[in-house]
């Protein structure tokens, strides 16, 4: 998975936690989360905070 991921990152962020409620979480919490995955192997430093967000509306999708 790479940061232009978005949608396959929000479905394992939501497979991770299905009772989390997106909203509550800091960029900096999911930034930590995400470079955590299975399969992530991108460059932790080349997110920004449109890629974060991008990411949580997607996950905000899978929550919803």
């Amino acid at each position: 998975m790479k940061w232009t991921d978005a949608q396959e990152i929000a479905e394992a962020l939501y497979d991770r936690n299905p009772d989390l409620d997106p909203q509550t979480v800091r960029f900096t919490d999911m930034h930590r989360w995400i470079c955590e995955l299975d399969g992530f192997d991108d460059n932790p430093d080349a997110s920004n905070e449109k890629i974060l967000e991008a990411v949580l509306l997607k996950w905000l999708d899978e929550y919803q």
